[in-house]
């Protein structure tokens, strides 16, 4: 069902208006895992806003470029390099040369994943490996090497981590990025436990739907309208309110906050079952187990 014209939908302010001032990161230097594009830019993006330098990090080094572009046409220095997350030499190799480039690494935002839609009896070991190791082991590894380096020099710091709405509830086609975002999500409090007491704090954003253009939610045969409906807020998510959150919680203005995983859809996961659309199987939906209708 479409927003009904007399529902009232909140809009967040315009990219140029960030919540938080322009040298709130002033000096630091944020690391970014897959922030070529999508998710990941509008965190690297947020970041630049609040005046960090930013490293990118992505498989294709072209794409991690054209991230960093963006970000440096903010005004704040930038380091593009390609990094295979699963690797731990890799990821200690884009350490070093972020730091060599930028200077010591003081925020981490883990947003490197892959994703596809699936019916669980149909992935294989190899798409189940390359779907769980890249949000897994690539958070892990980076979030490992970023505390190494800060509790080596006694300097605080903190952690964004990617997670996903639907950890609680699973989603159809999704068995494997359902168990690699839950993963994610208990991971980051096992980790702000352990560096609480070296000023470290970690937390992550369990996104609802924000559509880019990398987005299955954007080339769904249905478009966004249905989609909308489904949604409390009557909208989707627009990318840069990811990024700007994200960021806010590695900030000063949130200096207490650590441990948690922050549910940021809308309300789309408060919407009562008895309420919601038909249920069709995955297997029976048209046009595969991600269409809403």
């Amino acid at each position: 069902m479409p927003v009904p014209a007399h529902h009232i939908v909140p809009e967040p302010p315009p990219f140029d208006r960030p919540p938080y001032p322009a040298d709130i990161f002033a000096g630091q230097v944020v690391l970014v895992s897959g922030g070529g594009s999508g998710m990941g830019l509008a965190m690297a993006l947020a970041f630049a806003q609040g005046g960090a330098a930013v490293a990118i990090l992505g498989r294709s080094i072209e794409r991690a470029e054209e991230g960093a572009a963006q970000c440096a046409a903010l005004g704040v220095p930038t380091f593009a390099t390609s990094c295979d997350v699963r690797s731990p030499e890799e990821v200690a190799a884009a350490f070093d040369a972020a730091e060599a480039a930028l200077g010591p690494v003081s925020l981490l935002a883990n947003n490197a994943g892959a994703n596809f839609p699936v019916l669980a009896e149909n992935i294989s070991a190899n798409a189940w490996n390359a779907v769980t190791r890249i949000a897994i082991d690539g958070t892990f590894l980076c979030s490992t090497e970023f505390a190494r380096r800060r509790i080596a020099a006694g300097a605080s710091g903190a952690i964004i981590n990617n997670s996903a709405q639907y950890i609680w509830t699973g989603f159809p086609g999704d068995a494997h990025s359902a168990a690699a975002k839950t993963a994610q999500a208990t991971m980051t409090r096992a980790l702000a436990r352990e560096w609480a007491p070296h000023d470290i704090r970690v937390n992550a954003v369990a996104a609802g739907f924000f559509p880019h253009e990398r987005s299955s939610a954007v080339s769904s045969r249905n478009g966004l309208e249905p989609l909308q409906g489904m949604i409390p807020a009557g909208r989707t998510g627009r990318i840069r309110e990811f990024g700007w959150l994200s960021a806010m919680t590695c900030t000063p203005l949130l200096g207490d906050l650590t441990g948690q995983v922050i549910v940021q859809d809308g309300g789309e996961s408060l919407r009562r079952s008895l309420m919601n659309p038909d249920f069709i199987p995955p297997r029976e939906r048209e046009g595969g187990p991600w269409e809403w209708r």
